[in-house]
């Protein structure tokens, strides 16, 4: 008895409890002991982090030493566990006024890859491209990248370890790295561990965030959108501390590619063995000549659009293990008449609840976030697909953008709800921009409401409550009911679903140590109570 006593306590994790800060290993609190009343945890003046870039000198953003050998490696999953994307780039970019884009079919895409410990060897083969950021006045330097390869790795085993290398076999091959296949879709079946990040960037605080989920040991990694920042720095590497301030003088809002290339190669350590997935944020829209936007997102990421019957890398789903996953574009058209929301109803009502219990939304931009930082800035696109999601009965919401983290109690239109989704943002991942730690519902913080539309996201639609606490006003005047627990600092998430109906979430602050918690609760779904209504919405 003595020996079972001390193994047991050996391997008992240390976790916080969400609303005390005290241990509470034994006594977890779950969604069905809510609604929690809300809770901030004052900030920590003293933990302040380093927003600071890593130097383009730093030997984690070097270019390897060979030419055209691969590097920025990386993985993303296809949207079922029998397929994964190896993606790469080759050659140097070039940044100026007379550049030549690179021939994208002079470097073979390949990838050898095989289970671990098999004698059998596979080959695959890919496509590659060339993007260019392009700006056509006087003194800004215009942008060409690398050979940017992806290569789809077809009938893999569920569950399973493999080893790749991928390059060109006639002029560099990479070293060989491995990784580990999603489980088949079943109610029983789900990755280990899921880490959540958003609005990462490439500063002191992100390597503090990328070592802590690395040390965290996930399966597959959610990037919430905003992935460089490469837009806070003029073509000439310049750069500013925020979006708003940052160079009005220039005739189009720059954006110095290179941070593209320091951040693949600073990520590639994690991402070239845990499968990515990556939803577009603001800073990823990018303008350029020709009014494009999301370039350099869309061709540096795979995405398995196509697969998912998406026409578009801006939104797509896939699956992981019993998980169902719909990565929704905040900045593309998502109104009733678009074709985003056509494509949602069809995802959704194709989601079989039986073979994936589990329906997770993600999107840039949160719904329901009581920070200052774009308080209420997602109107628009809550008033168009918050029914929808709440229909098909969606579990948990992951948004970014406001850099600090939140979590809400279930709800649905502002209201407490018990069948609607818990709402998380984690926009803490440790960007260059300020932290976010005033609130909406402090004296005098509350925006104007003409400071909350966004051109990108659909016009104004942002007003004072008509029902509620907070009817008549734009904000509350204390930290509203539906807000659990919110509190300012960098950090990530972790999803580990447990079964059909019980997912642990843990939130780990960088000050913390690994195996701390700053928040953790077990997320119940109740399919009996809030059974899914398959067809309801109707186009």
């Amino acid at each position: 008895m003595e020996l079972f006593v001390v193994v047991f306590c050996f391997f008992l994790p240390i976790l916080y409890h969400p609303h005390s800060g005290r241990s509470a290993a034994a006594t977890i609190p779950t969604t069905l002991d809510g609604p929690f009343p809300p809770v901030t945890v004052p900030l920590d003046k003293s933990f302040r982090g380093s927003a600071v870039d890593l130097p383009d000198s730093d030997p984690r953003v070097l270019p390897p030493s060979q030419m055209f050998a691969p590097e920025q490696i990386s993985l993303s999953l296809s949207s079922r566990h029998d397929s994964v994307y190896v993606s790469w780039i080759t050659g140097d970019y070039q940044i100026g006024d007379g550049i030549t884009p690179l021939d994208p079919t002079s470097v073979a895409s390949v990838v050898y890859y095989g289970v671990y410990k098999s004698n059998r060897m596979r080959r695959a083969e890919g496509s590659s491209l060339v993007y260019s950021q392009l700006y056509p006045f006087e003194g800004l330097q215009n942008y060409t990248s690398g050979i940017i390869h992806h290569v789809r790795l077809r009938g893999l085993k569920p569950k399973t370890l493999y080893y790749y290398r991928c390059g060109d076999p006639s002029i560099a091959m990479s070293d060989v790295y491995y990784f580990t296949t999603m489980p088949v879709s079943g109610p029983h079946n789900y990755p280990s561990r899921i880490a959540i990040m958003g609005d990462l960037g490439l500063t002191y605080n992100t390597t503090s965030t990328v070592d802590h989920v690395m040390g965290n040991h996930p399966d597959l990694v959610l990037l919430v959108g905003d992935v460089t920042y490469a837009n806070l720095y003029l073509t000439n590497g310049t750069g500013s501390d925020c979006y708003s301030c940052s160079f009005p003088q220039t005739p189009i809002h720059e954006t110095y590619q290179p941070r593209w290339d320091y951040w693949g190669r600073f990520m590639q350590p994690l991402i070239s063995r845990v499968p990515i997935m990556v939803i577009e944020g603001n800073h990823e829209i990018e303008e350029q000549a020709e009014n494009q936007t999301f370039v350099a997102y869309s061709s540096r990421f795979a995405f398995p659009s196509e697969e998912s019957g998406s026409s578009s890398t801006l939104y797509y789903s896939f699956n992981a293990g019993g998980i169902h996953f719909v990565m929704l574009g905040a900045y593309t058209p998502y109104d009733k008449s678009s074709e985003q929301y056509a494509w949602l109803i069809d995802d959704l009502s194709r989601v079989n609840r039986e073979v994936t219990p589990w329906l997770v939304a993600t999107w840039h931009p949160p719904w329901y976030s009581t920070y200052t930082a774009h308080y209420r800035e997602a109107e628009c696109m809550r008033v168009e697909m918050e029914e929808v999601l709440y229909t098909y009965g969606v579990d948990i919401v992951f948004s970014g953008h406001v850099h600090a983290y939140e979590r809400s109690n279930r709800v649905y239109n502002y209201s407490l709800d018990p069948c609607g989704p818990v709402h998380i943002t984690v926009g803490d991942g440790g960007n260059r921009e300020k932290m976010a730690i005033e609130h909406a519902d402090e004296a005098g913080k509350c925006p104007d409401p003409s400071s909350t539309p966004d051109k990108f996201m659909g016009g104004f639609c942002a007003f004072n409550f008509t029902s509620g606490p907070a009817t008549g006003k734009f904000c509350w005047d204390g930290q509203p009911e539906y807000s659990a627990y919110r509190e300012s600092s960098f950090g990530h998430g972790i999803l580990e679903v447990k079964n059909e109906t019980h997912a642990l979430w843990t939130w780990h602050r960088n000050q913390d140590a690994y195996r701390g918690a700053g928040d953790v609760i077990y997320i119940v779904r109740q399919p009996d109570k809030c059974p899914a209504k398959d067809n309801i919405v109707q186009l």
